[in-house]
Order: structure tokens, then sequence, then C-alpha cells
């Protein structure tokens, strides 16, 4: 397994995109950023070597889908294109896979953990190894997620539907604030707002796998960093913010300790 030959055959792979505009070049960063995460991650677990490289090639894979989504329609919504199936789709049916990696054996969990790592839930009926790595993928996936939350512009994080005018003033779904409340991930289904979206993100704690994963939310306070990003001008929205960033410590908290 070679990493580095992945490394020069995403390279190559992203000629055929515009890395100056903001959305590409979001998913760029966050492409290899996922990939420490999963370093990350994976050496905690004390995995060996070649789950290590395994875990940063399925980080380097997982969003490929994106580039093409973004390129056609200018944003990140999985109503057109579902990326993680699109991403399988031109790594294994259009076997763009022999670019990134040669050995075979790998296949099947490559393509679990591409296709599972932004769904709801994780698929039944896998194997103990591919289970292992879907669990790696969407943590990783989700601690470099409040990472770009964090530093990046919201035009490109919410691109076609950020309005600067408008996000303070918006307001939290009921749905997406009981869901929050009771410790569940929010679907994308019931995201009707800009703050709905916000919540989903913070949310992501409720899925995440492993100990060292909440630790890492927890040591570097994203929290109250993605809460305090926005300044909430609605009065109703402001309290339950406050009741969001209590019930979300307090969960991580628990974990953690």
């Amino acid at each position: 397994m070679d990493f580095e030959l992945a490394k020069k055959a995403l390279k190559e792979y992203l000629k055929n995109y515009n890395t100056s505009d903001g959305c590409i070049a979001l998913k760029v960063k966050h492409t290899y950023e996922t990939v420490k995460m999963s370093e990350y991650i994976a050496t905690n677990l004390g995995l060996d070597k070649e789950n290590i490289e395994l875990a940063k090639i399925i980080a380097l894979l997982h969003d490929i889908g994106r580039f093409e989504q973004i390129k056609q329609f200018e944003d990140f919504s999985d109503k057109r294109i579902e990326h993680a199936e699109f991403g399988v789709k031109i790594l294994f049916k259009d076997n763009l896979i022999r670019q990134f990696i040669k050995e075979e054996q790998y296949d099947k969990i490559i393509e679990k953990a591409i296709y599972n790592h932004n769904k709801l839930k994780i698929e039944d009926n896998l194997t103990e190894i591919e289970l292992l790595h879907c669990k790696i993928i969407r943590d990783a996936d989700k601690l470099d997620n409040f990472r770009v939350k964090q530093e990046d512009k919201f035009e490109n994080i919410f691109p076609r539907i950020y309005n600067s005018k408008t996000i303070n003033y918006e307001t939290i779904s009921d749905k997406v604030y009981k869901d929050f409340m009771e410790h569940k991930p929010i679907k994308l289904k019931d995201r009707k707002t800009i703050i709905d979206y916000w919540i989903c993100v913070i949310a992501f704690i409720f899925d995440l796998n492993f100990n060292i994963s909440l630790r890492y939310v927890k040591g570097n306070n994203y929290i109250d960093i993605l809460i305090d990003r926005i300044e909430y001008k609605n009065k109703d929205t402001k309290q339950k913010m406050e009741e969001i960033r209590k019930c979300a410590k307090e969960y991580v908290d628990s974990k953690c300790n």
C-alpha cells in the first residue's frame, strides 16, 4: 500500500477542477485534514501500520464525489448527486480506484467505508474490519467538519443559501431542537434554516464512535467555538442555543469521564 502514490493520483485528479474556487478549495483542505484525523484516530486506537495507511487512503478518497458535485451544481446538496455513492461509483464502477491503490484486497473495505461515511447510521452485516474503518472515517470526517465550521467563510460553507443579512435572525426548527436535546443526530431532511444546519454539525457529537474523538472535541473547545460564531438576534434562538450548549457540553463531559 503506497499512500504517496494515492496522493499523487489525487493531485492529478484535481486538475479537472478549479481549486481556486472557494468551495472546491474548502473540500481539498478538508480531504487532507481528514487524512490527519484518520491517522490520529487509528494511531491512538493502536492499529498496525497496514490499517493506519488504509485509514489514510480511505480519508483521502472519502469525498472524491464532492468535486464533481460542486462543479455541476455549485453546492453541497446531496439531492442531485449523493456524494458518497457517487464517489463509490467513480472509484469502483468506473475503476478509478486502481490509480490510487494497486492492491485489490482492500477494495471492499474502502468501498464500504466511503459509502457509509455520511449516512445517518452504518449499514448492517459488515465484517469487523469493514465496520472499524467505517467508524474511523465517520469520526475523522466529523472532527474536521468542526474545524471547517470554525475557520471557513460562511459563503463557502453554505453556497447558494448563505445570506449575511438574515443569518443572525434565523430560527431553529422544532424537530431539530427536539432531536438535539434527546441526543440524536439530525436528519438532513429535517434541516430548514442555516441554524438547523449549524446544529446538525454540533450534533455530530452524538454519533462519534471513539472516546479519543470526543476528547478531541472537548480539547479544541469546538462546542463553544461553533455556537459563539453566530450572533443570535432572535430571542428564542439565542435561548435555545444556550440550552443546546449546556446539553452538548454535559454529554461530552459524561462520555469523556
